[in-house]
């Protein structure tokens, strides 16, 4: 039984390595729980009480995570002192911040791992204690799929079904080994079923804890509308192919604004990129309530700074991060929990949702003159994300080409201006389908390097591939995860013409950091948006609606596409596909989970047939022994007592004098029982399975619907046998007999 759980344990946590990264923590957990399940089962050998059993695994649990986690605040280096305890919930707020932010698979980070081996530590303490001592294996069995089943529909793979069939096959494995044991005696002490309410409340909270880990990676539910479509989801990443092919497209949100044109709204930034994928930023996050939870802009006095305010009201739009326009300051309205990274500027929450939120963005639009980004250096002195890294085995075609396109270029505003011009020009075409033709549908390199052989691709590979060249040169850059500015409509609110943004309008798009200014935003995707260009300080600056707060006397103004500028129609259909997560979320994760929790229903009731009409084939042949079974099965599905030490006749009358049991079958069968145990001869027990049918339908026909629908569906004595624990505490009322009623 010990071996069957260990091995049903570790089936169980196959489908966690696609929501956090493998490493050393995977045979850490498996040796933690391997340890755990020895150290009882040695304890169960020396007999020692199945409570103490438990008692026992928890000190070591406890032991454990002190050494790995807390030994510099513990006392001797394994007992956690009150500053262990005091660490603990700040552990748990750095690994909720790397959930809340990461997607998967995520970092092993110190955080993370802490909360995957103590909750894991804990659910193998209560299955030990569930199916060893308390001898349910079926319950232990739902806890493992439920283990199994979060992960799997949070990232679906094609090694799911083989690590089910795994995992169900060493279910079947325990309940078996558990079954074998029956008729053996429990271990000294150890009362079968003592404690199960608070193992299964533990089962309860290790499983919420694995909950907290694949949450952030799961699609956000789906929402019906009054169109009968379903709401989008912004997915952080640049695995953009399969969602920028579909054909849906529906309004998401509408914004409206005292800017000069409609901003870009940015959801996540991705700086680090190992060569094949690029990974969402992961900064610390504050509450979005506290004062100033972005802090000031940073830029040098004489960059003219001017305030906007942008009214967002989403509709079918359902994700932990919020699209809001940059540089944000501030943010109004929001109904909910959110926190504000202040390094990307984004807003992002781990209990709310966009879905039905309206609110006003306050942002501090950088608006330098030509003279005086040309001026700054793109470089970034201090920062906690990788925005130089390359990988070392780069194509030459990258950096190569980066430095051919920007030969003639004085300073790095001119070089960045040349990349975004190449770019769109007439070398490059707009295409959600060559990339594919041409195996390329990717972000990495590799994949780069191709689109500039190709020269055809989508938002995702432009982005990528100005964002490496960027960094080829010696600039900071990274990608941002947004929507485009959408599309004018006719109406107008407070005197602001509003813009409806599409599923269509994600998007993707580079960023540079310069020295006084801060982040760029730059466009090079052909046929898309606007490109960035700012005008001399010799130009005049209309009034454009909004407040400045800092810099010179207006004197320079960027064009519109320096606050991020709407598509003009003349962009065509091309403007329409462009960004991350424009599909409606896939329902076949979900249908697998239905189907499964079915099947998972069904399971019990069939197997209890099944058990049913083996026994009574064997009653039929003869088998005295099998139709007595028959009685006390139905008897515990029932919750009616079925002490060991009750003589046949004295349970039968029980039976007919408190449960409605026809008096003349049972009467029948207990002297069959008894013929059977004590003749010498051979019994006559033709007639004993027949009898035992009837009193089973006497049964079930007196005791009340829904215990006689509980009895049928969830039949108890699958894990409980005749004579234990659990079958002689009664369960089920009594009921009077038929004749008397």
């Amino acid at each position: 039984m010990t071996i069957g759980l260990f091995v049903a344990i570790v089936a169980a946590l196959a489908p966690l390595t696609g929501v956090i990264a493998p490493g050393g923590w995977v045979a850490g957990v498996i040796a933690f729980a391997a340890l755990l399940l020895g150290v009882g089962y040695a304890a169960r050998r020396l007999r020692v009480p199945g409570l103490a059993v438990t008692l026992i695994e928890i000190a070591l649990w406890v032991a454990v995570v002190t050494v790995v986690y807390l030994r510099d605040t513990a006392i001797l280096g394994f007992i956690p002192s009150f500053e262990s305890f005091g660490e603990t919930p700040v552990i748990v707020q750095v690994a909720a911040n790397e959930i809340l932010l990461g997607v998967s698979p995520l970092e092993p980070t110190r955080s993370v791992t802490f909360i995957v081996v103590t909750a894991l530590g804990a659910l193998t303490i209560a299955l030990d204690h569930v199916v060893l001592t308390a001898r349910m294996p079926l319950l232990a069995a739902v806890a493992l799929v439920a283990v199994w089943l979060i992960p799997s529909i949070a990232v679906p793979s094609d090694d799911s079904v083989i690590s089910f069939v795994f995992l169900a096959a060493s279910i079947l494995y325990l309940i078996r080994a558990e079954t074998r044991t029956r008729e053996a005696p429990s271990p000294a002490g150890a009362r079968a079923g003592a404690g199960v309410t608070a193992m299964a409340a533990s089962i309860g909270a290790a499983a919420i804890a694995l909950t907290v880990l694949t949450t952030p990676t799961l699609p956000p539910a789906t929402a019906g509308s009054g169109t009968g479509l379903g709401v989008a989801s912004i997915d952080a990443t640049l695995e953009l192919g399969k969602d920028l092919r579909q054909p849906a497209d529906m309004e998401v949100l509408r914004v409206h604004t005292n800017a000069p044109s409609t901003p870009y709204l940015r959801a996540a930034t991705l700086s680090s990129f190992d060569g094949e994928v690029w990974k969402p930023d992961r900064y610390r996050s504050v509450d979005l309530e506290q004062s100033a939870p972005f802090g000031p802009m940073n830029v040098d006095d004489d960059v003219r700074i001017t305030q906007y305010r942008t009214t967002i009201e989403i509709d079918k739009l359902a994700s932990a991060r919020l699209p809001v326009p940059y540089p944000a300051v501030s943010i109004e309205g929001l109904g909910g929990f959110w926190r504000a990274v202040a390094a990307n500027r984004t807003v992002v929450t781990a209990q709310s949702t966009t879905q039905g939120q309206n609110y006003v963005v306050v942002s501090h639009l950088p608006r330098p003159t030509r003279e005086q980004i040309r001026a700054a250096d793109a470089t970034m002195a201090n920062t906690d994300s990788d925005v130089f890294g390359l990988p070392g085995d780069m194509p030459p075609i990258i950096g190569e080409t980066a430095i051919e396109v920007t030969a003639e270029a004085g300073n790095d505003y001119d070089r960045l201006i040349a990349l975004q011009s190449w770019f769109r020009g007439p070398s490059f075409s707009y295409s959600l389908f060559s990339p594919v033709q041409a195996g390329f549908d990717g972000t990495g390199a590799d994949a780069v390097a191709e689109f500039l052989d190709v020269r055809e691709g989508y938002c995702v590979h432009f982005a990528s591939s100005f964002a490496l060249m960027a960094r080829t040169l010696g600039m900071p850059s990274r990608i941002v995860i947004g929507f485009l500015p959408g599309t004018m409509t006719n109406d107008v609110v407070d005197g602001e013409r509003v813009a409806s943004v599409s599923t269509s309008m994600l998007h993707a798009w580079p960023e540079v950091h310069f020295e006084g200014i801060g982040w760029v935003p730059f466009e090079p995707t052909k046929s898309l948006g606007v490109p960035t260009s700012f005008l001399p300080e010799t130009s005049a600056v209309p009034d454009d609606g909004g407040e400045d707060i800092s810099g010179p006397a207006p004197s320079a103004s960027p064009n519109p596409t320096g606050s991020a500028a709407p598509l003009d129609d003349q962009d065509g259909p091309e403007a329409g596909g462009a960004g991350p997560g424009s599909a409606p979320v896939d329902p076949a994760p979900y249908l697998m989970a239905l189907a499964i929790a079915l099947v998972a229903g069904v399971i019990p009731g069939a197997a209890g047939r099944v058990r049913f009409e083996v026994l009574r084939g064997r009653a039929r042949a003869g088998d005295v022994s099998a139709a007595w079974r028959l009685v006390q099965d139905v008897a515990i599905d029932l919750g009616i007592s079925v002490p060991g030490a009750e003589s046949p006749r004295a349970f039968g009358a029980r039976l007919v004098r408190r449960h409605g049991a026809p008096a003349d079958a049972v009467g029948r069968l207990v002297a069959a029982v008894e013929y059977a145990n004590y003749a010498r001869t051979a019994p006559d027990s033709s007639d004993a399975g027949m009898d035992a049918v009837i009193v089973r339908r006497g049964l079930l026909a007196a005791a009340p619907a829904h215990v006689r629908r509980g009895a049928l569906l969830l039949p108890r004595s699958l894990v409980v046998r005749p004579g234990s624990a659990i079958a002689q505490r009664p369960g089920l009322p009594s009921v009077a007999p038929a004749a008397t009623r």
